[in-house]
């Protein structure tokens, strides 16, 4: 084959590959969070990605990571001013460390229901406060996810406010949760997600709280005797994309992200509702003590023992967040 032949059909070769490939590079997104890859919030969040790499025709790809493997809540949210993370899922309340007013919906007893939980997603005061934290961080939510309503576990049986004196009580590590604890005498004590299973087994606690789907995801009925239906918070999960992300996306890029991840909540608020109408009955054949409380007189006791002012919180927010009909 002669010189000038080959060069033809390299040349040719070359401008075949140019045609065929996407006029762009492709861009690679993180997306943390902490829970099991067989819990709802995993399964929607891989969904969002693809549909997201669908809709822009393959110029960005998602890659998720679940179960902490980013590290724990609080070092994903730090991930996102860092640049170490794009985009996560979490609780408001480790989001609201940059903007305290923002953890309102964690002041315990606030939430009638989910129902409750979806309207304030599309309150004009969960507009404000997601802005002010857009402010504070330069982060943007943009959407919520029903996480379930948090009730107790423990190897010790309580059912009031006072039998809850000095029960050592896991929390997640960030100041909302401790409220009911605290109104009530017990010890809350911050032990990061990943590391609760061991903590109940090994004793180091006798209790935790969290909604019937996680208590089944994590397996704590395995390491706890009861269950005891406080309902003490109605919890939900922010997406949260970060500011230099954000600015990479064109407004027409950044409106796809808005409504996949919202679609994405969507399905996973569905599916977390169904179990959780499932679970007391399943929990009840596996021999677990599920029962009842008077979650009038926890709130009370709550009431009673923690300001709004101790948690940097507004009552003029959470006064808005009940009257939601």
């Amino acid at each position: 084959m002669s010189k000038r032949l080959t060069l033809k059909l390299i040349a040719a070769c070359a401008l075949a590959s140019a045609a065929a490939a996407p006029a762009f590079a492709q861009t690679k997104l993180k997306w943390a969070h902490v829970y099991e890859t067989s819990e709802p919030y995993h399964k929607w969040s891989v969904w969002a990605g693809d549909e997201f790499k669908k809709r822009t025709n393959g110029k960005y790809e998602i890659q998720v990571f679940p179960a902490s493997s980013l590290g724990k809540e609080s070092e994903i949210n730090q991930g996102l001013q860092l640049g170490t993370v794009d985009i996560i899922l979490t609780g408001a309340s480790f989001a609201a460390t940059s903007f305290p007013r923002l953890a309102v919906s964690y002041y315990p007893f606030t939430f009638r229901d989910a129902d409750h939980v979806i309207k304030y997603s599309k309150s004009d005061v969960f507009k404000e406060l997601t802005e002010g934290y857009k402010k504070a961080t330069g982060n943007t939510v943009t959407a919520l996810t029903y996480y379930g309503a948090r009730h107790a576990t423990s190897n010790k049986l309580f059912t009031t406010c006072e039998q809850m004196k000095g029960i050592k009580i896991r929390v997640p590590d960030a100041p909302a949760y401790t409220a009911l604890p605290r109104a009530c005498g017990a010890n809350p004590t911050p032990i990061a997600f990943a590391e609760v299973y061991l903590a109940l087994q090994n004793g180091t606690v006798d209790a935790q709280e969290n909604p019937l789907p996680t208590i089944e995801a994590k397996k704590f009925f395995e390491v706890q005797k009861n269950i005891i239906l406080t309902g003490h918070i109605a919890d939900s999960l922010l997406t949260v994309v970060s500011p230099s992300t954000l600015s990479k996306l064109s407004p027409a890029e950044q409106k796809i992200l808005f409504e996949v991840t919202q679609e994405a909540a969507e399905r996973a608020t569905n599916d977390i509702r169904k179990r959780e109408g499932e679970l007391v009955d399943e929990f009840k054949k596996k021999g677990i003590n599920v029962v009842t409380v008077d979650r009038g007189a926890f709130q009370q006791n709550v009431l009673k023992n923690i300001t709004f002012e101790s948690m940097k919180l507004d009552k003029k927010d959470w006064d808005r967040i009940v009257g939601l009909k």
